[in-house]
């Protein structure tokens, strides 16, 4: 095994990319996806739980050492009666997947969901060397993306004694990415497989992924996250979440869409924004939410008429979002676009939908391509 200098958790400060937060300790740096302020401003600890799950976050650098090796402390998922999840790593090397490294050493978030509220355990662990050898020992690009179905500390990053690296320099334009679990992506095969991964690499767009699962309740605190960020380019995918839980009715969805793209326009006046709405859902299309886990799949209830009186369905959410983006645009928001969520996954898509709700791993794949296609006209 080659000699090895070990970068400091400082040193390899400056190679992250896609965290709004960083909490840096001495002996490790753990990245965040929403800002500080965020997480103080949310009564739900999903909210926290999810923002420091580290779906499209990664390390970008250049060297020209022959191998690379992480040292992390991952803490993941494991629901009882599942095998606990793994933590997967992705390396990308020049633009291409060179590489996959998982680990299960770290601590364990066991949850039982047959429980109201499900009850939850932590299962202490150990630190992880995720390495990746056989690489060329010329100078090249390497990406590592961390887990996204993960809580990761960086510790330390270990190359050769004698290699040369430095953090990669940003030359492509930053796309802020705000959406569910859908977005989040945890039934991806790996972290650089989430769709908004996908749709990122296929449009040269350096990602800021706020895919929080369960947790795209159109919160004021994310759009001030996403205000105050380097975004130049700008997608939400709402409306699933707020059928999931059933936390809004069309009184408050509306005002609150408008006051979301309110603030972000406050720092933002011309950035380019699409508003996407849901895939397809069968059980709540025309029924609303919240949306209930009943064996294999999520099912709805069925409702009086008076206590249907403006609850939302998915197919009432799209309406209300394209009439929002039509209203704005006709007073002058020509930077503001609306995308169909069934473009992106529809009927036809159900052979990948196991659940009801959440596309597998060749569904996502294929919401990323879709959606690069689809957008490539208003994010070129």
């Amino acid at each position: 095994m080659s000699a090895a200098k070990i970068l400091s958790p400082a040193e390899i400060a400056p190679f992250l990319r896609g965290a709004l937060h960083v909490e840096r300790k001495p002996d490790y740096l753990e990245p965040v996806r929403l800002p500080a302020s965020a997480l103080a401003q949310s009564p739900d600890p999903g909210v926290s739980l999810t923002a420091r799950m580290t779906s499209g976050v990664r390390l970008a650098f250049e060297t020209d050492s022959p191998f690379v090796a992480l040292d992390v402390f991952e803490t993941g998922l494991q629901y009882v009666g599942d095998a606990r999840r793994p933590s997967t790593f992705d390396l990308i090397v020049d633009g291409a997947p060179a590489g996959r490294g998982e680990s299960t050493n770290g601590s364990t978030i066991v949850i039982d969901g047959t429980k109201v509220p499900p009850a939850v355990q932590i299962v202490r662990g150990g630190n992880s060397l995720v390495r990746f050898d056989g690489l060329s020992a010329a100078n090249k690009a390497i990406e590592i993306w961390l887990p996204h179905a993960a809580m990761v500390r960086l510790r330390g990053l270990h190359v050769a004694s004698d290699a040369n690296i430095r953090p990669s320099k940003v030359t492509r334009r930053t796309w802020a990415h705000y959406g569910s679990s859908i977005s989040h992506g945890m039934e991806a095969d790996g972290p650089s497989e989430t769709w908004p991964a996908v749709a990122s690499r296929k449009l040269g767009l350096e990602l800021v992924h706020m895919g929080l699962g369960g947790q795209c309740h159109v919160d004021g605190f994310a759009a001030r996250a996403i205000r105050d960020s380097g975004a130049g380019l700008i997608s939400l995918k709402l409306g699933i979440n707020v059928v999931n839980g059933d936390s809004m009715r069309e009184r408050s969805f509306r005002p609150a869409v408008d006051n979301f793209l309110d603030t972000i326009r406050e720092k933002k006046a011309d950035t380019p924004i699409m508003v996407v709405s849901p895939i397809f859902c069968p059980a709540a299309e025309t029924n609303p939410g919240p949306t209930l886990r009943e064996g294999p799949v999520f099912v709805t209830r069925k409702r009086s008429p008076e206590m249907s009186l403006g609850a939302l369905s998915l197919s009432r959410i799209r309406q209300i979002l394209e009439e929002i983006v039509a209203r704005r645009r006709a007073a002058g928001d020509a930077n503001l676009h609306y995308l169909d969520g069934l473009e992106l996954f529809n009927e036809s898509d159900t052979g990948d939908l196991p659940d009801g709700l959440h596309p597998n791993a060749a569904g996502l794949k294929r919401m990323g391509e879709r959606f690069a296609s689809l957008a490539r006209v208003h994010f070129a």
